[in-house]
């Protein structure tokens, strides 16, 4: 009776994942109504955050994982288009959108586009984690590459498209790279590899624990930012948000369904680029916003963007994971 009950226990430890889209639903309420309950989590826990969810997904891979990833340049190609030509057209389509047909300001235009030429976001990996396991370390060296190479290509997107030079600082993002995915599953590979009884014995806390940090960067956008969300634009923003995330989505699914169409892995893939294209670094946006643009109303896309996004695609992760399971 013992070992049921404590069977049972980490049974529902690691099931906890799949409370993500009602835990990031109501961490985002939550942050609208009561921001004082995240406003503590300020940006410089963003990557200790991310940080974490990176190693366990290190924890539950091997090196072989990665070096196999490295063997489908046409797959880590395909991500990249997704996030730096698919991508910044949607954007400016938005952008073009907004402007003309809607009447907003220009200032959310250009939010827009920022959010769009800027890298993906490292949740995608761990969202491809849950619903695939086998495809985090080809969506990790994906979202790594379009991390690193942003560097360059987000400044010069900007510049071709809304005219602003913006310089950034690439030590600064090398640091955070590494910071954010090279230490931590590198820590996490090698305790799997010399010590798998200690990753066998925290295993199961990883999930709620995982729970507990989207939960916080979810909500603490949204607290940091409460009086622009609430502002007089903030309904049209979300709008626009929700329609970038689902046609990016869809768009990734698309593209890499028609591209490996013959694969032994098509729908994994396709879930795989689909998290690549569909979700995005709003937190670097959201910094980019407000360290080079004077309007604070460029800042309003990319503060609403991470609630969205991560709702969007933790929601997914639900499906998909019973699809898979369907596939198996």
């Amino acid at each position: 009776m013992v070992n049921h009950n404590s069977m049972s226990l980490v049974d529902i430890l690691k099931q906890s994942n799949s409370l993500l889209p009602y835990v990031a639903l109501t961490s985002s309420l939550l942050a609208l109504i009561s921001p004082q309950s995240f406003t503590w989590f300020t940006s410089s826990y963003y990557a200790p955050a991310l940080g974490f969810l990176m190693f366990a997904v290190g924890v539950n891979s091997s090196e072989k994982d990665f070096l196999e990833a490295f063997k489908r340049p046409a797959e880590i190609f395909t991500g990249y288009f997704g996030q730096f030509v698919v991508k910044p057209i949607i954007g400016y389509l938005l952008c073009i959108i907004s402007i003309s047909v809607f009447g907003l300001p220009t200032a959310i235009g250009v939010g827009m586009v920022l959010l769009a030429c800027v890298s993906g976001a490292q949740l995608s990996s761990y969202a491809t984690y849950l619903s695939d396991p086998k495809m985090a370390p080809l969506s990790i060296v994906m979202t790594s590459l379009s991390t690193v190479s942003a560097v360059f290509v987000t400044p010069l997107l900007l510049l071709f498209i809304v005219g602003k030079k913006l310089p950034i600082d690439v030590k600064g993002m090398v640091f955070s790279i590494t910071q954010i995915v090279v230490v931590p599953i590198t820590f996490g590979l090698l305790l799997n590899r010399f010590f798998p009884q200690i990753c066998d014995a925290i295993r199961p806390f990883l999930p709620p624990l995982s729970v507990l940090v989207a939960a916080l960067s979810a909500g603490a956008p949204i607290a940091l930012n409460i009086e622009s969300v609430k502002s007089p634009f903030g309904v049209a923003i979300l709008l626009l948000v929700v329609a970038f995330h689902s046609v990016c989505f869809i768009v990734g699914y698309i593209l890499s369904g028609f591209m490996f169409r013959d694969s032994p892995d098509a729908k994994p893939l396709q879930r795989t680029i689909s998290f690549e294209t569909g979700m995005q670094s709003s937190l670097l946006a959201l910094a980019l916003a407000n360290k080079f643009f004077e309007d604070p109303v460029v800042a309003i896309p990319p503060a609403i963007s991470s609630p969205i996004m991560s709702l969007m695609g933790f929601s997914l992760v639900v499906i998909w994971s019973k699809t898979r399971r369907g596939e198996e």
